[in-house]
Parts: C-alpha cells; structure tokens; sequence
C-alpha cells in the first residue's frame, strides 16, 4: 500500500472488554498520539485509532460509537460475542491489514507507554517490519507475577517455542506481514508466539509499564494460566515427547523392580510391604493421570482445529452499524 514517498498509514488497535470505566480516560491519549506522529511527520493525516469490542456487557461500545461520531479518527467494530482477548486483537489486525499500512496493537489500559510508538514507527521506516514492544522491567508486579511470568517465557523457549522475552501484544506490524500471517489459520491462538514464526526483519523497543489508570484488570491467575498453557500446547509438541521418555523411564525402572521382585521370591526374603505398594501405586497413577491430562489437551485442541470454526465474528463497524457478514 504505500509507496516510497507517502507516510505509512497506522492504524492503533485497541481490544476492549468491559472498559468503560477507563476507555474515556485512555482514547483522548491514543488521538494525542496519532497526532504527535503525524506531526513529527512519522504517519499519515489519515491514521485511526480502531477499538474492537469483544463482546463487552457493560457501556464499551455505546462510548465507541461515541467517539466514532465525535471524530472521524476514532473508529469501532464489535464482536458478536466475547471470544477473548487474542481474538479480539486478531479480528482489528485482519480488519486492518488492507486499508493501513501498519498497525500497533496495545491494550485499552493505559499500562503500556504510548510514546515507545514513535521509536517502533522509526523503526519500521528503517526497514523493520515487526517491532516489539519488551518491557524493561516489572516493578509494577507482584513478586508472584513477576516470577510465574519470567519462569513462563524462560519454559517456553526451553520448548522450542521462538517468542520475545517480557514481550506480550504491543507490537508493531506492517501490512506486508498481516497478508502473510493471515494464513495462519489455527483456531487456538496464541498471537507472541505466532508472529514471530512468520518471519520478516524484525526489532524491539524497551518501555516501562505503570499501573491501570482505571477499572479492574480482565486478567486474572486463571485467565493467564490458561493462556500459558494454551501457548506451550499451541506451539511445542516437546510435552508430549517429555511423557514419552517419562514412560520409558519409569518402564525401565519397573522392569528392574521385578527382577527384584523375582529375586527376592526365589531366596524366600518375601515381606509385606503394604506401604511402599501403596505409595508406589499412588505414585504411578498420579504420574499416569498427568500425562493423560497433557495427551487429552492435545487432543482437544485437534478437535477444535478440525472443526475449523470462526475465530471471530464481527456483528457491527462504527462505519457500517449493520453490516453482519465478515468472518475470521
């Protein structure tokens, strides 16, 4: 889309669920900024600043529609239903990729620091197509967090799995990449580990993340062990060779154990060991239901990708309100 002398078109990608407690305070910030990029002359007059409701229960996309009408920057579509954060940033990605020529996706919350968008737009005009966002540090976290996160992306790359260090979804993503990436069609995403497998020059910005500037983070203990594990099992099949070895193992073990066995019946040394049997026994189905569980997850997820369902539906665009028909 853009040629050697226009300014790159942005569009900002902004996924909402629940927000209106805090979308009034960060969709002014987000205009500023379209407007600061535009004047240092980094972007085009035309970028916008594109909301995508997930299928929120409270007034999110009544303050969309609100904004949309207010200015013309500010523009809006809204899912059928909530289908989670990573399809919400994958519905405005793909509703974007042929009428922009670069898009940053960030959260509605206001904790990513809008001004590490001027340094991924430089970059992106140096010759990256991919920029990440990468957080220097996490103050801002609990002592829990901040460890189960660390430990997850240090597993992750133990795995296999190619994704950016303290990197979650601010990124920067040219066009030319999004056509690409648009035929990655699994259902179970997982957007930080998939982008990088499409390859392109890439780059990365350093920022500091702050506390929430209003309402209540949709992303609790659950939600994002739930995520962790959807990424290990999106992206590395090494799980399921770690249970193989186990099982070799353990088969190894077990065998020496009854040649033991055997010896001992044969020299009369047999004595009631109704204890170690027990623990033994509990041991082994623990370790069985385990690998069942992690088997059973892989499974579900081919289930789910042989049924090849939509990965979003988008119901309503502050552009078209009634327009029903595009799919994902």
């Amino acid at each position: 889309m853009q040629d050697s002398t226009a300014k790159p078109l942005l569009w900002i990608i902004v996924p909402c669920y629940n927000e209106e407690q805090v979308l009034p305070i960060t969709a002014p910030l987000f205009l500023k900024k379209l407007e600061a990029l535009a004047a240092a002359g980094l972007i085009s007059e035309k970028s916008r600043v594109c909301f995508v409701n997930d299928g929120s229960k409270d007034r999110t996309w009544e303050l969309i529609c609100q904004f949309a009408r207010a200015d013309e920057r500010w523009i809006g579509i809204s899912q059928s239903r909530n289908r989670g954060h990573q399809n919400a940033v994958l519905a405005g990605l793909m509703e974007a990729r042929d009428k922009c020529d670069i898009t940053i996706s960030i959260d509605c919350d206001g904790q990513d620091d809008l001004d590490a968008m001027d340094e991924m737009v430089k970059q992106y005009l140096a010759g990256a197509e991919v920029v990440y966002g990468v957080r220097s540090r996490r103050d801002t976290d609990t002592f829990f967090k901040r460890f189960t996160a660390e430990g997850f992306y240090h597993l992750m790359n133990l795995l296999g799995a190619d994704i950016v260090f303290n990197h979650a979804d601010y990124r920067l993503i040219s066009a030319r990449v999004l056509e690409q990436f648009a035929d990655y069609k699994e259902v179970n995403l997982f957007l930080r580990g998939l982008v990088p497998l499409v390859g392109f020059p890439s780059g990365t910005v350093c920022y500091e993340r702050h506390e929430r500037l209003a309402g209540e983070s949709h992303y609790p203990l659950k939600k994002m062990l739930a995520l962790a594990f959807d990424g290990i099992t999106s992206l590395s099949n090494k799980p399921i060779r770690l249970i193989t070895g186990l099982g070799a193992v353990f088969s190894l073990v077990s065998f020496f154990g009854v040649l033991w066995a055997m010896y001992e019946a044969m020299i009369g040394n047999v004595v009631a060991g109704w204890a170690s049997t027990v623990c033994i026994v509990c041991l082994m189905g623990g370790i069985q239901l385990i690998c069942l569980g992690v088997i059973g997850e892989y499974i579900g997820k081919i289930y789910m990708e042989t049924k090849a369902r939509p990965r979003y539906i988008i119901s309503e665009r502050t552009w078209q309100p009634y327009e029903r028909k595009y799919r994902g």
